[in-house]
């Protein structure tokens, strides 16, 4: 939409934030119209009844198990990955693809790779593009969700181009195409310093996907903690979205200075994973959910619902020997820029879209803020 053109990446040509549009409709599409509102409808009643048995194995059977604290983390754990999974199969997302994958070539096969095993305080780095990886992450670590808490809001754009905004070409300059795109109305927001995190349940991450900081009603979302004050009280891993907001799964937003540390990391471990989902086609909504609703994220989920083919998510979790908390991690090999306050925010964003195949912005979670409200009066009206 060119109306949103202001929001199109100049160094990529993509735009992160506007929601993928499917095909046009055809008869068939038409004629099947009752068919998804039916199945929409029951498939939401189910995972809402699926959501209040979470609640209700998670916030009051399991409160029994408190003094024992493995056997409680035990416990919600089983709770939460059988209502996690099952809500996904609901939905229509019946097999995930999970590739333990290498960055380097060599001699040995794909059974040698190894296997995620994250453990209590340890971080695990995702890009965001949806709440459905949250389902996936809950039932597969039952790990603690955090969400970051900005200095401020945003300040307005600055009207010239940023060096940052074209830092990351993976494509030819050809001067023709995509390559050629600039936004000529705007700037890229400059960056908010992230104050520390908060910590949320799963309810509440799935609840806040697609929004962007602050979270909360007040204006830095709350009381909040140190990413290292976390971790180190932390009883399972924790998740961190670097990006601090979804996109809608094109590209990569740029990346926070979230952990504030250097290469290399020391005392605890960085699992890094890539998330990427199908477009949309005529009979299966897309599952990236970039634009928040009232009632978020129930509208997306209900167009998920509706969905009349299987969805496919594709996940990629890289090998621990490659991630930035390894020994015999080389940072010279994906760190290009000189940003010394945060070696390890750029050091996952190289990686990820590295395992991922994808393109790098150097749009943020501040020119989110602002595409939601244009977004939102041009829908007004």
């Amino acid at each position: 939409m060119e109306k949103y053109s202001a929001y199109r990446d100049p160094g990529t040509g993509v735009q992160p934030f506007l929601p993928l549009v499917p095909p046009p409709s055809n008869l068939l599409v038409k004629l099947s119209v009752p068919l998804a509102f039916l199945v929409g409808g029951a498939r939401t009643v189910l995972v809402l009844v699926l959501l209040v048995v979470h609640l209700i194995l998670v916030q009051v059977v399991s409160v029994i198990f408190i003094p024992v604290p493995f056997f409680h983390r035990f416990v919600t754990h089983i709770f939460t990955a059988f209502t996690a999974r099952l809500s996904l199969v609901v939905l229509g997302v019946y097999w995930i693809s999970v590739d333990n994958v290498t960055r380097k070539r060599g001699p040995r096969g794909a059974k040698d790779i190894e296997t995620w095993k994250p453990r209590a305080g340890d971080l695990i780095v995702s890009n965001w593009v949806s709440w459905v990886e949250i389902l996936w992450l809950a039932f597969r670590f039952n790990p603690i969700f955090v969400l970051p808490v900005a200095e401020s809001g945003p300040s307005p754009a600055t009207p010239a181009l940023t060096s940052e905004a074209i830092s990351h070409t993976p494509g030819r300059r050809t001067g023709t195409g995509s390559a050629n795109i600039t936004a000529t109305s705007r700037g890229v927001t400059a960056r908010v310093p992230i104050l520390g995190f908060r910590q949320i349940s799963m309810v509440s991450a799935l609840r806040f996907t697609g929004r962007a900081p602050p979270f909360g009603a007040t204006k830095t979302g709350g009381p909040y903690q140190s990413l290292e004050d976390i971790r180190k009280l932390a009883g399972r891993p924790i998740v961190v979205f670097p990006e601090c907001t979804t996109s809608n799964g094109r590209a990569l937003l740029r990346f926070a200075d979230v952990f504030q540390q250097k290469i290399p990391v020391r005392g605890y471990n960085v699992f890094v994973m890539c998330v990427r989902y199908d477009p949309p086609t005529r009979f299966a909504a897309t599952l990236a959910h970039s634009i928040p609703t009232a009632l978020n994220p129930l509208s997306h989920l209900f167009s998920v619902a509706s969905s009349l083919a299987p969805q496919a998510v594709s996940i990629r979790l890289l090998a621990p020997s490659e991630s930035p908390s390894s020994q015999l991690f080389l940072a010279s090999e994906v760190l290009i820029g000189s940003n010394e306050t945060d070696q390890v925010s750029d050091a996952c964003a190289a990686l990820i879209a590295q395992i991922g195949k994808m393109k790098r912005t150097g749009m943020g979670w501040e020119d989110k803020i602002s595409f939601l409200q244009l977004f939102h009066l041009k829908e007004k009206r």
